[in-house]
C-alpha cells in the first residue's frame, strides 16, 4: 500500500535528479578552457589584431602605440582560414621554436609561422623560401617592384677609360753629330710648338768642317773644265747628302749655296707640330751624338685604354663605336671607335685591354684623365629587368618575383649582357612578371631566416 502511494513520486524524483545532472555536465562542459591549439591546426581569428609596423612581435586586440618606439599599431593582415601554423618561434631568437603557443624569458609571444611561409623549397633556390609581407611593411621598407620587358637588349656596355698618349704620335728629336747648345727656343715642358718652328741653335766643330767641304766641292766643280763636269757634280752631292744624313735643314744648304759662307752654329727646326713632353737640354750644354734634346707628341689624336671583362669580349669587334663622357665636361660626348683587342688576358684581373682611338682637335682630351667609355654593339630581342633587383651571391644570382597578396618567391635566373642600368634575362623569368628592385635585400634576408626556420622545423621531426 505504502509502496503504491510513493511509487509515482519516486519516479518523478529520478527525472528531475537526471535533468539536473545534465545541466550540470553541460556547464562543466562549457567552462571548460579549449584546448591550446597545436602545430598542424587551422587558425581562425574571431577579433582583428594590431601590430606595430616596427616591431611585428608587438600585438594588441585594440588600437593603441607601441611602448617600444611609439608608433601607432596598424591592423594586421588575418591569415586565411587555409592557412596552417608549422610551429611557433621566439620574435627574439628563431632557433627557439615550440609545437604549441608559448611566452619566451622576456614575456613575449611566440610567433606562428605558416606552411605558406616556409613551403615551396622545391621550387625555390636552396636556403631561400617565399615570404608574405603585408602592405603596411612594404611602405615603411620602400618595397618596389618592376615588369620584366621583352624588347631590345645588349646594346651597349660600359667600363671605365684612361686618356693616354697615341704612341704612334711620339717623335723624337735626336742629334746625330756632337756640338754645344748655343740658344734655346723652345724652353719650358707643355710648350706648344709647329712644325718648323726653331727648337735650339748649336755650334759643332764637325757640322762647321762638312759645311767646309761641300763649299769646296762647289768651288771644284765651278773651275772644272767641261770634261770634268760630271766628277764635279758627283763631289758635291756626296759633300751635300752628308749633311742631309746630318740633319741639316735644306733652308741651311740653300743659304750655302747662295752665300759661299759657312756659319758658326746651326739651327734646328721642329719637325711636327705637338706639345713637348720632355726637354733634356739648356744654353752652353754639351751634346753627343744619340742624346735626345726633345720629344714632341701630337694630341690631336689620342687613345683611351678600357678594361673589358672576359664576359664582354664576344661583343667588342675592332670598329666598334664608342662614346666617351667625362666629369671635366659633363655635358660633351667624344665619338671613338676600337682599333686593338689585347691579345692575352690578365690573368689578375681576368680583362683585356682595348684600345680606342679619339680625335682631339681641340685639346680638350688630356692624357691620363679619366672616363666612362661606352661600347655601342648591335641589340637583339629578349627579356631585361633592372640590374638593381639582382642579388649576386659570386655563385647564383636571385631575384624575388611578386605572387601577389604581399607574396614573394626567390627564383634563380641566368643573366647575359648588362649596361649596368638593366640586364638581360636568359633563364628563369616570364615577360610581366614583376620583381623586387628595392628592399630586396631585406627581402632576400628574410627568406633566408624563413628558410632555416623551415630547415630547422624538418630536422626536429
Amino acid at each position: 500500500m505504502s509502496t503504491r502511494r510513493f511509487g509515482p513520486w519516486i519516479l518523478v524524483l529520478a527525472l528531475l535528479a537526471g535533468v539536473a545532472a545534465g545541466v550540470g555536465a553541460t556547464a562543466l562542459v562549457l567552462r571548460r578552457p579549449a584546448p591550446p591549439a597545436r602545430a598542424g591546426t587551422v587558425e581562425a581569428h574571431a577579433h582583428t589584431t594590431y601590430v606595430c609596423p616596427m616591431h611585428p612581435s608587438i600585438t594588441s586586440d585594440k588600437p593603441g602605440e607601441c611602448p617600444i618606439c611609439g608608433m601607432q599599431l596598424v591592423p594586421a593582415s588575418q591569415p586565411s582560414t587555409e592557412r596552417k601554423i608549422l610551429f611557433y618561434r621566439s620574435p627574439m631568437d628563431p632557433n627557439q621554436t615550440s609545437h604549441t603557443p608559448r611566452k619566451d624569458e622576456m614575456g613575449m609571444d611566440y610567433v606562428a609561422v605558416y606552411s605558406d611561409e616556409v613551403g615551396g623549397a622545391q621550387s625555390s633556390p636552396s636556403g631561400l623560401a617565399t615570404v608574405g609581407i603585408d602592405p603596411q611593411r612594404q611602405q615603411l621598407i620602400g618595397l618596389r617592384t618592376a615588369p620584366v620587358v621583352e624588347g631590345p637588349v645588349g646594346g651597349s656596355w660600359r667600363t671605365v677609360g684612361r686618356v693616354a698618349v697615341d704612341e704612334t704620335r711620339v717623335h723624337h728629336v735626336a742629334l746625330k753629330f756632337s756640338g754645344f747648345i748655343e740658344q734655346v727656343f723652345v724652353d719650358y715642358v707643355g710648350k706648344q710648338v709647329r712644325a718648323g718652328e726653331p727648337l735650339f741653335s748649336i755650334y759643332s766643330p764637325d757640322v762647321v768642317s762638312a759645311e767646309a767641304e761641300y763649299l769646296l766641292a762647289l768651288r771644284t766643280r765651278d773651275t772644272l773644265g767641261p770634261g770634268s763636269a760630271q766628277a764635279g757634280e758627283d763631289l758635291v752631292a756626296a759633300a751635300r747628302e752628308r749633311l742631309k744624313l746630318w740633319d741639316i735643314p735644306e733652308a741651311e744648304l740653300r743659304r750655302l749655296d747662295r752665300t759661299k759662307k759657312a756659319q758658326r752654329t746651326v739651327t734646328l727646326y721642329a719637325p711636327m707640330s705637338g706639345v713637348v713632353t720632355k726637354k733634356d737640354v739648356v744654353m752652353g750644354h754639351r751634346v753627343v751624338e744619340g742624346d735626345m734634346p726633345y720629344e714632341i707628341t701630337d694630341l690631336s689624336q689620342v687613345w683611351v685604354l678600357a678594361d673589358a671583362y672576359e664576359s664582354d669580349l664576344g661583343r667588342v669587334k675592332l670598329g666598334t663605336p664608342a662614346i666617351l663622357t667625362l666629369q671635366a665636361f659633363p655635358n660633351r660626348e667624344f665619338s671613338g671607335k676600337v682599333i686593338f683587342i689585347d691579345p692575352i688576358l690578365n690573368p689578375k684581373t681576368r680583362t683585356a685591354k682595348v684600345r680606342l682611338a679619339f680625335p682631339n682637335p681641340t685639346g680638350e682630351l688630356r692624357p691620363e684623365m679619366f672616363g666612362e667609355v661606352t661600347l655601342r654593339t648591335p641589340a637583339r630581342k629578349g627579356l631585361s629587368i633592372p640590374t638593381d633587383a639582382i642579388i649576386d651571391s659570386g655563385t647564383r644570382k636571385v631575384v624575388f618575383v611578386s605572387l601577389g597578396e604581399g607574396k614573394f618567391r626567390p627564383q634563380e635566373v641566368k643573366i647575359g649582357a648588362s649596361d649596368g642600368e638593366r640586364s638581360e634575362v636568359l633563364e628563369g623569368l616570364k615577360a610581366g612578371e614583376q620583381v623586387v628592385t628595392r628592399a630586396n635585400f631585406l627581402v632576400d634576408s628574410e627568406s633566408r631566416l624563413r628558410a632555416s626556420l623551415g630547415a630547422l622545423e624538418g630536422a626536429k621531426k
